[in-house]
């Protein structure tokens, strides 16, 4: 039974990223300013419930697998995030509580990634929780800091990320392209570091102002 739980948990899981891609893309673009917040809030809130369900209905399956066990107690961290980014944004509730609770995200995925380098074997996903976690900690700064000006970096970093960290490596699982392997983490992590500085570049860009009206001498 071990054999066909685990690929039902695979396959739920590969589903999942796909979608993780999707609702990133759309905060992403809702923190650059293209999508107003509770337009985003309705895919989070579809997204946050599945990824709250699928993990329930791995854990129920499992047998007490600790494989699964490890990959759904990842998978419930994106799910509370986003349900909880839906709520703030259709009650207008403070972001401080999510940017702490992505500061905690932030710690389990370094963990989550060490454990996928030095135990699974599988460095390329090791390298996507690395690049989770570097998103994440922006999301701890931006909500619980109050250090708006990296809103615009954090929207793009997001949009960066939804696609090298979920649609693209979904597609490819789910199709059976080719292996994820070590060559592609290496790959993964220079296009994410590389993202990451086009990010910055991109924040620092401001509309300009209009100039300020020039008083009269009488």
């Amino acid at each position: 039974m071990i054999a066909p739980r685990r690929s039902l948990e695979r396959a739920m899981g590969n589903v999942g990223l796909l979608y993780v891609g999707a609702v990133l893309f759309i905060n992403g673009l809702m923190l650059i300013g293209v999508i107003p917040g509770k337009g985003a809030g309705i895919l989070n809130f579809f997204v946050g419930t599945m990824q709250v369900v699928f993990p329930t209905i791995a854990l129920m399956q499992s047998g007490g697998d600790p494989g699964i066990v490890f990959a759904a107690a990842g998978i419930y961290l994106f799910g509370f995030t986003y349900l909880y980014v839906g709520f703030i944004q259709w009650t207008g509730h403070g972001g401080e509580g999510l940017g702490w609770f992505s500061l905690f995200v932030v710690i389990c995925a370094i963990v989550i990634a060490a454990v996928l380098f030095l135990r699974e074997g599988d460095p390329f996903f090791g390298v996507v929780w690395l690049l989770w976690a570097a998103l994440w900690f922006l999301f701890f700064v931006l909500l619980a800091l109050h250090r708006e000006e990296i809103t615009v970096l954090t929207g793009w970093f997001t949009i960066f990320v939804s696609f090298i960290t979920g649609t693209i490596p979904a597609l490819i699982l789910l199709t059976e392209a080719f292996a994820l392997d070590g060559v592609w983490a290496i790959v993964l992590a220079v296009i994410g570091v590389a993202s990451l500085l086009v990010s910055m570049s991109l924040g620092r860009k401001r509309v300009p102002k209009a100039p300020e009206p020039v008083a009269e001498v009488r």
